[in-house]
């Protein structure tokens, strides 16, 4: 019986050595009573080996930090090794003792072991914070090593250089977009004044439409066409078929739209034999628009150089040489003396677009006309103030009783070219 109980109080030594350290206490051993062996000896409750196993445990690293605890325990165990020894002696002793005075001793047992760990849960706990702590400092290298990688990836001279390339970029960036910013601001403001422009052209045809619509409408031309003379050449050219009989006064009117610089040209001419310059109407260069008969001049206060249309209208009478002149049916000018009591002379060639320095040619490329005509017409008297003015807001259709503007009468040369068109519709545009 002795001998069971030393051998489960040596287990029980050993089974708590292994899970802590054994305090240096010194141990005394008694002899027991038979009662006592009977009862047992109370011993230290023996620790539960081991533990649950952690999910942690699969990580490698967790594995390796595990291994340097074991081996720290093992350092501990060798420590621990002499105060084994010195218990397996007392252990011995008291054996002995036992067995001498198991007889007739009656003295009360007293638990001599209890300076003994009896409970070992602690050890178990602290290995498991030993554990939780291993397992935080895995992920806390984890954590450094990511970033690491991310920080160390690149070589830092190599980094300087791409955050440089970068801030210049997103300048160059920034650059543009102001730049984007003002053309669409720009464009925007233009946009704006053509939709304006494009408004107010529709608001004249739709006012145009009321009006033909209410019966008041303008006259349309069956032979609404416009000459258009696009360059300034010397060859590009329009010719009247018919001629001028003698006339001792003529109103003339058309419907012209240039945009030349310097000087419009010549819009026409007539060139008579011994007179080339019997009928001009020219503006060369610098000078104001003229008006030539028989070679004398008279500067007309005119202005039709801005791309637009406008209606013109001279009159001259033979009687001390008056003359008159109508731009969009407002006179502008008036005069005498231009080659008084000069009848003109019948017979020569009227031209349109070319000054004429012989009958019908020579012309000079410097004084041609740019941009197009339209409803040139010449009668041989003066027309009233008002005739005019209808003429010009295109409330009347009056041709000219010795040239009316027509197709059939028409000739173009030289690349000039003829082209369907009313005058009176397309001088809305313009408003």
């Amino acid at each position: 019986m002795l001998a069971l109980l030393a051998a489960g109080l040596a287990l029980a030594v050993v089974a708590g050595a292994q899970d802590s350290p054994v305090p240096s206490s010194h141990l005394v051993c008694t002899a027991l009573p038979p009662e006592a062996v009977r009862t047992g000896c109370p011993l230290p409750a023996m620790p539960m080996q081991g533990g649950a196993v952690s999910p942690e445990e699969e990580l490698r690293a967790a594995v390796l930090q595990l291994r340097e605890t074991v081996v720290q325990q093992k350092e501990t165990l060798g420590s621990q090794r002499e105060a084994i020894r010195e218990l397996t002696g007392k252990l011995a002793h008291c054996e002995g003792l036992a067995s001498g005075k198991a007889r007739g001793s009656g003295a009360t047992g007293k638990n001599t072991m209890g300076d003994l760990p009896r409970h070992s849960g602690h050890v178990v706990d602290q290995l498991s914070r030993s554990l939780q702590t291993l397992k935080d400092r895995l992920e806390s290298l984890e954590h450094q090593l990511h970033g690491n990688l991310s920080n160390a990836g690149l070589p830092s001279d190599f980094r300087e250089v791409l955050q440089r390339r970068l801030g210049e970029l997103e300048r160059q960036l920034l650059r543009k977009v102001a730049e984007l910013e003002d053309e669409k601001s720009l464009l925007h403001n233009e946009t704006s004044a053509y939709r304006q422009k494009t408004e107010s052209t529709l608001n004249a045809l739709l006012q145009r439409v009321t009006e033909l619509e209410r019966g008041n409408s303008a006259f349309k031309s069956p032979d609404a066409f416009k000459v258009s003379l696009p360059l300034r050449t010397n060859y590009l050219y329009g010719k009247i078929k018919k001629t001028l009989p003698e006339l001792y006064a003529f109103t003339i009117c058309l419907w012209l739209r240039s945009g030349a610089s310097p000087g419009i040209g010549t819009p026409f001419s007539y060139a008579v034999p011994g007179q080339t310059n019997e009928i001009v109407l020219i503006e060369w260069g610098n000078n104001p628009i003229e008006l030539l008969v028989n070679d004398k001049v008279a500067q007309l206060p005119l202005f039709v150089s801005d791309g637009k249309w406008h209606h013109i209208c001279v009159t001259w009478t033979t009687r001390d040489g008056m003359w008159e002149a109508f731009q969009d049916g407002e006179k502008l000018g008036t005069g005498d003396n231009l080659a008084p009591w000069h009848p003109i002379k019948p017979g020569g060639v009227l031209i349109l677009g070319q000054e004429q320095d012989t009958v019908g040619g020579r012309f000079d490329a410097t004084q041609a006309f740019v941009g197009e005509l339209s409803q040139f017409n010449i009668w041989d008297r003066i027309l009233r103030a008002q005739e005019i003015v209808n003429l010009a807001n295109c409330s009347t259709n009056m041709a000219g009783n010795i040239i009316p503007w027509a197709d059939s009468n028409v000739d173009v040369f030289g690349g000039a070219s003829k082209w369907p068109g009313e005058t009176c519709e397309e001088r809305l545009l313009d408003l």
